[in-house]
C-alpha cells in the first residue's frame, strides 16, 4: 500500500538540467510511485534565428551528464525530438502519465508554450504544475510600497538582500522508473545541424560544482576589484550554467553564504545574481523589452545601420584594440568577460550607430550563456534604452576604457596578437604610432580605426537627443 498521490509522473526537463534543487523533480518524487524524466528537442526552438551552435554544443554536453546522474538514482533521461505540446502528449499517453510536473518559464515563446501544454493536458484529465527554479525569488515577489514592479536596480537589490530564501532542495536518492521505458537516443550538435568551431567548458551539473566550489574557496574576496579586470581570471564563468540550469541560483547563493565571511567580493558577487532576476523579473512585467526598448520613445531613434561597420564590428577589425580584442574572445570562446561586453555594446551603439538589436541578436547567436533576459537588459543598458536612471548620454570612450581596464594591454595583447609587441603607452591607441615603428613593431595590418570617437560621440548625442525632445 502506499501515499503517493500518483501513479507516475512526467518531469519535462528544460532550462533546470540538474538534480540538486530540482523542485519539479523533488516534487514528482515525493507525490508519485513512478517517475519520468522527459526531455524533449522542439524545432520550434532549435530553428530560431537566435538559438546559437554553442548553446546547443552545451546543451547536449549537459543532457549527458544529467541522464548519468539519473542513472546512478535508479532512473534515466528520455529523449524525444518533436513539437511540443505534441511530444508531451504522446507521452503522457505512452507511460500512462497522471501529468506533468516542470519548472516555470518567463520568455514570451516559452510562457505560451506552457500554456498549450497545461491546456491540452487539462483537457485530457491530467495534472500540470510548475515550480520555480530559474531564480532566487519569483518575478512578482519582489515589489514597490505600491505593489508595482520595480524598474531601478538600487531599491530591488536592498529588497532583494533583505528578504529571506530558502535553502536548496536536495539531489534525489532512487528514482523509480517505469519497467522497459525506452528513449530515442541522445543527438550530437552535428545531428541536430549545428557545428561551432568556439572552445568552451562544459561539463553539465558536475562542472558547475566544481567551478562553483573553487570560486568560493579562491576569488570570491576579490571578485569586487578583479571581476572588472580583462586580463585576469576573476570571473565566476558560472552564466552558462546558470542560463540552461546546471545549477540553481538558490544553489550558488546558498553555498556563497555558507562560506562563512563577510567581504566586498561576495557582496558584489551576489549583486551579480541579484541583476540577473532584476532582468528576469523586468522580461516579465515589461514583455515589450523582448523586441522593442523599455523607454518605447527610443524605438524612433534612426540608427545608420551601416553594414561594412557591423562586419568590422563582429569580425573584431574595428581599429579600437579593447573592441576587438573582446569580440575575438566572444568569436572564439563563445563568452565575453562583462566588462568587455559593455565596451562593445557602447561602441555599436554609440560610435557606429548601429542598432542595439542586431548587436543582441549576434551576442545570441555566438554567447553559450545567451540568457534573453540577461542579453536584452545588458543591451539596452549600453543603449541607453533600458531601466538605468543613468541618461542616454553614458558614452564609453574605448581607448580609456581599454587604458583603465587593461593597463598594461594583457588582455588585448591576448587576442590581437598584431600588436603583441606594442609598447603598452601606444597598445590602447596605435594609430599614433608612425608607420615605421608599426612595421618595425609588425602590426603594420591592423586596422586603422573605422570611426573617430571624439567626432562619433557628437553625432550619437545628437541622434539621441532629437528623440528626447521630441
Amino acid at each position: 500500500m502506499t501515499d503517493k498521490k500518483y501513479k507516475t509522473l512526467i518531469v519535462w526537463f528544460r532550462r533546470d538540467l540538474r538534480l540538486h534543487d530540482n523542485a519539479a523533480l523533488f516534487e514528482a518524487i515525493a507525490q508519485a510511485e513512478m517517475v519520468i524524466p522527459l526531455f524533449v528537442f522542439d524545432p520550434a526552438i532549435l530553428e530560431r534565428a537566435d538559438t546559437g551552435a554553442a548553446r546547443v554544443t552545451f546543451l547536449v554536453d549537459a543532457l549527458g551528464v544529467l541522464d548519468a546522474n539519473l542513472q546512478k538514482a535508479g532512473g534515466r533521461l528520455i529523449i524525444r525530438r518533436g513539437s511540443v505540446p505534441e511530444e508531451i502528449l504522446k507521452a503522457v499517453e505512452e507511460f500512462g502519465a497522471d501529468g506533468v510536473f516542470h519548472h516555470r518559464e518567463y520568455e514570451p515563446m516559452g510562457k505560451a508554450r506552457d500554456e498549450a501544454v497545461a491546456k491540452a493536458l487539462a483537457e485530457r484529465g491530467k495534472v500540470c504544475e510548475a515550480f520555480s527554479g530559474l531564480s532566487l525569488f519569483e518575478p512578482g515577489e519582489i515589489l514597490s510600497q505600491a505593489r508595482t514592479p520595480y524598474t531601478v536596480f538600487g531599491p530591488y537589490k536592498r529588497q532583494w538582500f533583505d528578504r529571506p530564501a530558502e535553502g536548496p532542495l536536495p539531489a534525489p536518492h532512487a528514482i523509480t522508473l517505469p519497467q522497459g521505458t525506452k528513449s530515442d537516443p541522445l543527438p550530437t550538435a552535428a545531428e541536430l545541424k549545428f557545428t561551432t568551431t568556439q572552445k568552451f567548458e562544459c561539463g553539465g551539473e558536475d562542472a558547475a560544482h566544481e567551478i562553483l566550489y573553487e570560486f568560493v574557496k579562491t576569488k570570491i574576496d576579490e571578485y569586487d576589484t578583479e571581476r572588472d579586470i580583462l586580463g585576469s581570471d576573476g570571473t565566476s564563468r558560472l552564466s552558462r550554467h546558470l542560463h540552461l540550469g546546471t545549477i540553481s541560483p538558490r544553489f550558488i547563493i546558498d553555498t556563497v553564504r555558507r562560506a562563512g565571511r563577510e567581504s566586498a567580493g561576495r557582496t558584489t558577487f551576489l549583486s551579480e545574481l541579484a541583476w540577473h532576476d532584476f532582468y528576469l523579473q523586468i522580461l516579465v512585467h515589461f514583455p515589450h523589452v523582448a523586441g522593442g526598448a523599455f523607454r518605447p520613445h527610443y524605438d524612433a531613434l534612426e540608427w545608420e545601420n551601416d553594414e561594412e561597420l557591423f562586419a568590422a564590428w563582429k569580425e573584431g577589425r574595428t581599429g579600437y584594440p579593447i573592441v576587438d580584442a573582446a569580440m575575438r574572445q566572444l568569436n572564439s570562446e563563445a563568452w565575453m568577460h562583462n566588462r568587455g561586453r559593455m565596451i562593445v555594446a557602447s561602441f555599436l551603439t554609440k560610435d557606429l550607430l548601429i542598432d542595439w538589436r542586431k548587436g543582441e541578436r549576434y551576442f545570441m547567436q555566438q554567447l553559450v550563456d545567451g540568457d534573453l533576459s540577461a542579453n536584452n537588459g545588458g543591451w539596452q543598458w549600453a543603449a541607453g534604452t533600458g531601466t538605468d536612471a543613468q541618461p542616454y548620454f553614458r558614452i564609453f570612450n574605448p581607448t580609456s576604457q581599454g587604458e583603465k581596464f587593461d593597463p598594461n594591454g594583457t588582455y588585448v595583447k591576448e587576442w590581437v596578437p598584431e600588436l603583441s609587441r606594442v609598447p603598452a603607452k601606444f597598445i590602447h591607441q596605435p594609430w599614433k604610432l608612425s608607420e615605421a615603428e608599426r612595421e618595425h613593431l609588425g602590426c603594420s595590418e591592423y586596422p586603422q580605426p573605422v570611426v573617430d570617437h571624439a567626432i562619433q560621440r557628437g553625432r550619437a548625442l545628437a541622434l539621441y537627443g532629437k528623440v528626447s525632445k521630441s
